[in-house]
C-alpha cells in the first residue's frame, strides 16, 4: 500500500509538471531543445567538427544542468502562485517523495532532447558499453546535485520572478562558463583554478575521458567521481538540515 501511495504521488507530480505542460505549451520543449543544442551547434562549426562527440556529451551533462536548476522555478511557481507546497507539507506526503516526484517530472519534459542527443551519440561516437554506463553515471550524479540545488533555492526563493534570476545565473555557472563542451586543456593557466570550482567541470572531464577525447590519469579520475559524490552529499544533507521545507 505504501509503495503504491508512492508511486501515485510520484505519478502525480508528473502529471502536474510534464505532462500538463508539454500538451498545453509545447513552445517550451522547444526552449528545452534549443539551450543545450544552440551551444552545441555553436562549438561544433567553430571547431570545424573537431568537437563534435565532446559537443555531444557537453550537452547531456548541460540538459541535465538546466532541468535539475529549472526545477526550482517551478517549485517556486507551486509554492508561491499555486500554494501547492503548503497542500503538500499538510499532508502525508514527505519533502523527499515531493522532490523524487517533481525531479522526475523534469526528467521526463527533458526527455525528447535526451532521446536526440542519446541518438546523436549512437550515431557519432558509437560509446561502448562501459563508456554508456560511465555518461549515464554521470548525467544521474549532476542530475541529482541540480536537482537538490534546485529545490534548495526555491525553498528560499520568495517570488518566481527571483528563481528566474538564480535560475540563470546558476545555468551559467554551472553549464556556459566551466568547460563542459570543450577540454579543460583551452583553458589558459592560471585560468583553469578558477573552472574546477564548479562541480560540472568534474563531469565534463569524467565524460570526455570515457570517450576517449582526453587521457586522465586513473588518480584524477577518481577524485573527479569523489568530488561529484561529495557534492551531491553535502547538499542532500544542506536540504535536510536547512532548507525552509515547512514555514516558520
Amino acid at each position: 500500500m505504501v509503495r503504491k501511495n508512492i508511486a501515485s504521488q510520484l505519478w502525480a507530480s508528473v502529471l502536474v509538471n510534464a505532462v500538463y505542460a508539454m500538451e498545453n505549451y509545447p513552445i517550451m520543449l522547444i526552449n528545452t531543445l534549443l539551450a543545450p543544442l544552440s551551444i552545441f551547434v555553436i562549438i561544433v562549426l567553430v571547431s570545424h567538427g573537431g568537437l563534435l562527440s565532446v559537443g555531444i556529451v557537453g550537452a547531456l551533462v548541460m540538459t541535465m544542468i538546466t532541468a535539475g536548476v529549472g526545477l526550482q522555478g517551478d517549485l517556486s511557481h507551486l509554492k508561491n502562485d499555486m500554494k501547492l507546497q503548503d497542500m503538500v507539507v499538510s499532508s502525508p506526503t514527505s519533502s523527499l517523495v515531493y522532490v523524487a516526484g517533481m525531479g522526475l517530472s523534469e526528467l521526463v519534459f527533458a526527455s525528447p532532447v535526451i532521446i536526440l542527443l542519446a541518438v546523436l551519440a549512437t550515431v557519432y561516437v558509437h560509446p561502448t558499453l562501459m563508456q554508456t554506463v560511465t555518461i549515464m553515471g554521470v548525467m544521474a550524479l549532476t542530475f541529482v546535485f541540480s536537482i537538490v540545488l534546485g529545490f534548495i533555492l526555491s525553498t528560499l526563493t520568495t517570488d518566481v520572478v527571483q528563481s528566474w534570476g538564480f535560475s540563470g545565473a546558476v545555468g551559467v555557472v554551472l553549464s556556459t562558463l566551466p568547460p563542459v563542451y570543450y577540454p579543460i586543456s583551452y583553458i589558459p593557466m592560471p585560468f583553469q583554478y578558477i573552472a574546477y570550482i564548479s562541480p560540472t567541470t568534474y563531469a565534463a572531464q569524467i565524460a570526455q575521458s570515457a570517450i576517449g577525447f582526453t587521457s586522465v590519469p586513473a588518480a584524477n579520475l577518481a577524485v573527479d567521481w569523489g568530488v561529484l559524490i561529495a557534492v551531491c552529499a553535502a547538499l542532500v544533507v544542506l536540504a535536510i538540515k536547512k532548507a525552509r521545507w515547512r514555514e516558520p
